[in-house]
C-alpha cells in the first residue's frame, strides 16, 4: 500500500499523518476526515493531498483501500503440514511429474556442470540441492550473488536449476536470462507452470500447492521441492551408474 516512492514523496505533515495511520490503521478505517484531521493536527486539505498521492480520489476511497489492506494482513490460519503434503501428492503425483523429473535428470547427466540459483527460502533449498546432488556424484554449485563471476568453462554445457515458489523472482529471472544467453539449459521447480521462470525454462517441474503468506512473508511449504530435488538426485545417480 505504502511503497518506497510514495513514502519518499511525503512532506513533513504527510509523514506525521502516515505515522499515525500506521499506528492506528483499524481506527482510521472508520473515521471521518474531520476526526482524522483533529487527531493528527493537520488540515483536511493535507489529508486529501495525502490520499491523492496514493492514487485515491478522496478520503472515502482511501478508507476502502485501507480496509482491504488490513484484511490482507489479518493473521493467517495456517494449514497443517499433513494438509499441504496431501495436497501436493493428490494434485501433482497424479500428473506427469515423474516423467519431468526423469527428463530433468537425463539433462543433468549430459552436462559438465550444474548451477543452482534461488533467493529467500528457495535460496536455502538451492544450497541444499547443490550439496545433495554433489553427495550423489553430480557436482553442483550454488550461486546467491547475481554479480558472482562464473567462468566460461562452467557455463559451457551447463544446466541451471532454478527454484522459485512464485516463478516471478526478479533476481532469479535476471540471472536465468544471462545464463540462458550463455547456453546453459534451464530446469525450474516452481509452484506455477504459467510463471515467467517456468516459461523460459527448458524443463519446468511445477508442484501446485496453495501459497500461504504471513505478515508479508511467503511461508508456502517447501516439502514438495525437497521431494523433487532428492528424487532427481537419486535418478541422476542411477543413470550415471548405468552409463559407467
Amino acid at each position: 500500500m505504502f511503497t518506497y516512492d510514495i513514502i519518499a514523496s511525503f512532506n513533513e505533515l504527510e509523514t506525521s499523518l502516515y505515522n499515525y495511520i500506521c499506528q492506528h490503521s483499524e481506527k482510521v478505517a472508520y473515521m471521518r476526515i474531520r476526526e482524522l484531521a483533529d487527531e493528527t493536527h493537520v488540515s483536511t486539505a493535507t489529508i486529501l493531498r495525502f490520499c491523492r498521492k496514493l492514487n485515491c480520489e478522496g478520503f472515502s476511497e482511501f478508507k476502502v483501500m485501507l480496509k482491504m489492506h488490513i484484511g490482507e494482513n489479518k493473521k493467517t490460519i495456517l494449514k497443517s503440514s499433513e494438509h499441504s503434503v496431501t495436497e501436493f501428492f493428490e494434485r501433482t503425483l497424479n500428473g506427469n511429474i515423474e516423467d519431468n523429473m526423469k527428463k530433468a535428470a537425463s539433462l543433468v547427466t549430459k552436462a559438465d556442470s550444474v548451477i543452482f540459483i534461488g533467493i529467500g527460502s528457495s535460496g536455502i533449498l538451492a544450497e541444499y540441492g547443490a550439496r545433495y546432488f554433489s553427495s550423489l556424484g553430480a557436482f553442483s554449485m550454488y550461486i546467491k550473488d547475481p554479480s558472482f563471476p562464473i567462468h566460461s568453462k562452467f557455463r559451457h554445457n551447463s544446466v541451471t536449476i532454478a527454484l522459485s515458489v512464485s516463478g516471478e523472482s526478479h533476481f532469479t529471472i535476471t540471472h536465468l536470462n544471462q545464463l540462458k544467453q550463455d547456453g546453459s539449459k534451464i530446469i525450474s521447480i516452481t509452484n506455477n507452470k504459467h510463471s515467467t521462470i517456468a516459461k523460459i525454462s527448458d524443463i519446468n517441474i511445477p508442484y501446485y500447492v496453495t501459497e500461504e503468506w504471513l505478515e508479508n512473508a511467503n511461508i508456502t511449504t517447501q516439502i514438495p521441492v525437497m521431494y523433487i530435488l532428492e528424487s532427481m538426485a537419486r535418478e541422476i545417480y542411477k543413470l550415471n551408474k548405468i552409463k559407467n
